[in-house]
């Protein structure tokens, strides 16, 4: 039988390791395009930061989409069909760029 997780304080805050140390997958879905995204909570912390919130996760998500109130975030147990069925998005690489900007005087 699988440890129990420990009881979670009410009122704290639930963070992403917290999400995938119980077992638990990011769903972002875009209500314009019909389109469904499902993300591991450490990958998502990488892009977001530690703490959840559904404009966190709206933001980093899908970048594409720049109208996050059509974006809804959810952090949820797949039953087995689901998790059998569902494609992780998966985090390759964070790039970070630099871009000299001058000004004329």
């Amino acid at each position: 039988m699988p440890e129990q997780p420990e009881k979670w304080p009410r009122g704290a805050a639930w963070t992403l390791t917290r999400a995938h140390d119980a077992g638990q997958v990011a769903g972002i879905r875009c209500g314009k395009c019909n389109i469904r995204r499902f993300y591991k909570p450490l990958e998502l912390r990488e892009v977001i930061g530690q703490r959840y919130d559904r404009r966190g996760a709206r933001e980093g998500a899908l970048p594409a989409m720049r109208q996050p109130e059509w974006m809804d975030a959810e952090l949820f147990h797949p039953t087995g069909e689901q998790a059998h069925t569902m494609r992780y998005r998966r985090l390759v690489q964070i790039r970070w760029e630099k871009r000299v900007i001058w000004r004329d005087e």
